[in-house]
């Protein structure tokens, strides 16, 4: 454990037959101080109800960058296009909201449009009852009320242009991109135009760090790290003294110390034994969660970030074992992985430091071919790897030839998760690390486990 951190963080070692439960937490300390204020009456509650409301709302519009439409168009020149349209209806483009510096609230009843051209300045089209949907961007308003002024209106708002880009997917292959409905893209292409992927848009625009960011990913690392170290103590500690936990009792134990640390996530983590830890996606739930007893292996799959505007997420996965000596067949089994973790590693350092361009699926086939080559193929059920952003999928590069084949170069100031695993019928390992990628090299950006981790050694 201690590869992971020096120091527990609110490490409390003592067994309660029942913890309290957590859940997953939205938003910072304040509202709860303030309804603690709020005990002088119940006719004042609407009132001040109302007013927290609306700071939240004035803080959430501010956290929100504006577009940068120089370097959009540049981008669209460089890339041989006329233009990127934007297209949202009931909130369905989470991309748009945040490119276009949207706070995804509102009333979004009514199909709305953004046009972004090459040269010169935006224009949207918006519908007559919901006319400020966009007021917040730069251009020349259209507005529309009937399907058939819809589509005239559209036609004008696209003039000049013949190739446009779009949250659009050839055959789905990339589904974080897929977004506009099938309908949507047929009328911009009766309206003779040829529609392509904003796939690589969106990673310039969407997936590329700040250096902010990659302060506050590094900060939220250090955080979780030193949380999985002390989740571990805790359940062999538990095991000790003869009162394990269950899973969804260390989950939640997890979350609360996520929360004592100014962290958050919108999914809570995983704590699985076997052979629960076989299903990449187990999630314990409070009834039928198994108890972490000895002889148990322990996978925790862990991922949040600064509560705090903008921020961006940490995302690793380790194992440990409650006993003293990890048995062969766990021990075997994290090596393929290792390898395989530590070959997909290599392949983008090396191709970073030398300048060559490496795309995702490429990542994942070095990583497969590892687990491929030591009979346990068909044990490896997923992708390689996730680009992480401030969703902990975010919308970049995926390491990934399996579920599709993302063929996205994998660009600088972006980062993705590497953790190939297996998966048998009565257990699974997987060992999950991010990778940063910079100008001229990529870097792991917390710490790398070398062996499963004998817990009551």
């Amino acid at each position: 454990m201690r590869n992971i951190g020096d120091d527990i963080v609110g490490a409390q070692l003592a067994c309660p037959e029942r913890s309290r439960r957590g859940a997953p937490f939205t938003g910072s300390n304040r509202r709860a101080h303030a309804r603690q204020i709020l005990r002088l009456g119940t006719h004042t509650i609407p009132l001040i109800e109302s007013a927290l409301r609306e700071i939240d709302a004035l803080q959430t519009i501010r956290a929100m960058k504006m577009p940068d439409i120089q370097a959009i168009q540049s981008e669209l020149r460089a890339n041989k296009l006329d233009g990127w349209l934007f297209y949202d209806h009931h909130h369905r483009d989470p991309i748009a909201a945040h490119i276009l510096g949207l706070n995804g609230g509102g009333m979004a009843t009514r199909r709305w449009f953004y046009f972004i051209p090459s040269r010169g300045e935006p224009r949207k089209l918006v519908h007559r009852i919901e006319q400020r949907a966009l007021d917040s961007l730069d251009g020349k308003k259209l507005v529309y009320s009937g399907w058939e002024e819809l589509h005239k209106s559209l036609r004008k708002l696209l003039s000049g242009s013949k190739k446009i880009a779009m949250q659009y997917s050839p055959e789905n292959d990339i589904p974080y991109i897929g977004l506009v409905d099938a309908g949507t893209v047929e009328l911009v292409r009766k309206l003779k135009k040829r529609v392509v992927t904003s796939a690589d848009l969106v990673q310039k625009f969407e997936a590329v760090w700040s250096p902010d960011q990659l302060e506050s990913h590094l900060a939220a690392g250090k955080i979780i790290d030193r949380v999985v170290s002390a989740a571990f103590e805790r359940a062999a500690s538990c095991v000790r003294e003869g009162q394990p936990i269950t899973e969804y009792q260390l989950q939640q134990w997890i979350l609360e110390r996520f929360r004592a640390n100014g962290l958050f996530t919108e999914e809570p983590p995983v704590a699985a034994v076997q052979p629960n830890n076989g299903d990449p996606h187990y999630e314990p739930k409070p009834s039928g969660s198994h108890a972490i007893r000895a002889g148990d292996l322990l996978l925790l799959d862990v991922w949040a970030k600064l509560n705090r505007p903008n921020s961006v997420y940490y995302d690793i996965t380790w194992t440990g074992y409650l006993g003293e000596r990890v048995p062969g067949a766990y021990a075997k089994i994290f090596r393929i992985v290792r390898e395989a973790r530590d070959r997909a590693i290599e392949l983008v350092q090396e191709s970073v430091a030398r300048g060559r361009e490496i795309r995702g699926w490429q990542v994942d086939r070095v990583a497969r071919e590892s687990i491929r080559k030591a009979g346990y193929g068909k044990y490896f059920v997923h992708r390689t790897g996730h680009s992480i952003g401030q969703d902990v999928h975010g919308n970049g590069a995926n390491m990934d030839s399996l579920e599709t084949r993302d063929d996205r170069k994998i660009v600088p100031h972006t980062c993705f998760s590497v953790e190939p695993g297996i998966y048998l019928p009565g257990f699974g390992i997987r060992s999950e690390v991010n990778v940063y990628v910079g100008e001229k090299e990529a870097r792991v950006t917390g710490a790398i486990q070398k062996e499963v981790l004998p817990l009551l050694a």
